[in-house]
């Protein structure tokens, strides 16, 4: 395999995830993976959530294609894919569950235009409790925080999370 081939199917594997996450939050998570997903969209007791579940279930393509590429001997190629998904959620899982969630602690304040971005847009894919009504399904490209403030006014206001007091 030419050297250029291992270090291309990572970077396209890591990119291709980000529409993989947006069509499995948008119409899995959201649709019939539900049950799983609602314990994301209410307050947490606990270290974990019934959500965490899927960062199983997302791992498991990627170990797949490792065991696949390095173990029944379909190839290298096969082994850098598996490495790019996990990759993604690497850093999904510090962009998320880190940075926006805080559930490790920590003193990071985000002050670049794409952090405030991305950890605005997530708060207020949270700004809806239920099933339906939701905005900002992916997570490292995420739409303008105007757009999607508009985009939940013109939406359900019943599905509105209530503001703390």
């Amino acid at each position: 395999m030419p050297s250029l081939i291992g270090p291309l199917c990572f970077l396209v594997a890591l990119a291709a995830m980000e529409a993989v996450a947006y069509a499995a939050h948008r119409w899995i998570m959201h649709g019939p993976g539900w049950f799983l997903h609602r314990s994301h969209h209410r307050p947490r007791d606990g270290w974990f959530e019934a959500n965490d579940l899927y960062a199983v279930i997302f791992a498991l393509p990627s170990i797949g294609l490792i065991y696949a590429g390095v173990q029944l001997g379909w190839g290298a190629a096969y082994a850098w894919a598996g490495a790019g998904i996990a990759a993604y959620g690497a850093i999904y899982f510090g962009f998320h569950d880190v940075v926006v969630h805080r559930r490790i602690a920590h003193r990071y304040v985000p002050r670049s235009a794409y952090m405030k971005r991305i950890v605005q847009a997530h708060r207020l894919h949270h700004a809806v409790e239920t099933r339906t009504g939701g905005v900002s399904f992916g997570f490292l490209v995420a739409p303008r925080p105007e757009a999607l403030k508009a985009e939940l006014a013109a939406g359900e206001r019943r599905a509105l999370r209530k503001p703390r007091s």
